[in-house]
């Protein structure tokens, strides 16, 4: 039986979580560093509630979420970078994956609308 953990958008959006919180782990703007962490925590988890769904309507429902997530983090990583709490390098490493990661999540409903 297939498991969220098999799914390549779910392991690459987990790595990228981890990465922005240890990218922001001396940050000291809790604000910031709160709600960048968490729509980064949010994509790999809602792919993950998603997946544990009954339905395709209702795993749908939580991969658009974590879409959400991701343009929401790709917000605050371009913020971040304005800021100077992201190095320009490190933030379109973790824009790029981000943009990944919502066609992914593109692919991944519109296979499951089918």
């Amino acid at each position: 039986m297939a498991r969220f953990e098999d799914l390549d958008v779910w392991r690459r959006s987990s790595r990228l979580c981890v990465e922005v919180y240890k990218g922001l782990a001396s940050c000291k703007d809790y604000g910031f560093k709160d709600q960048i962490t968490r729509s980064s925590l949010s994509i790999p988890s809602n792919i993950a509630e998603g997946y544990e769904r009954g339905s395709d309507k209702d795993s749908n429902k939580f991969f658009y979420y974590a879409k959400g997530s991701a343009g929401e983090l790709r917000t605050q990583i371009y913020i971040g970078i304005e800021i100077g709490y992201v190095t320009k390098e490190t933030g379109m490493l973790w824009k790029n994956e981000v943009e990944q990661l919502s066609q992914m999540l593109s692919a991944l409903i519109k296979a499951r609308s089918n």
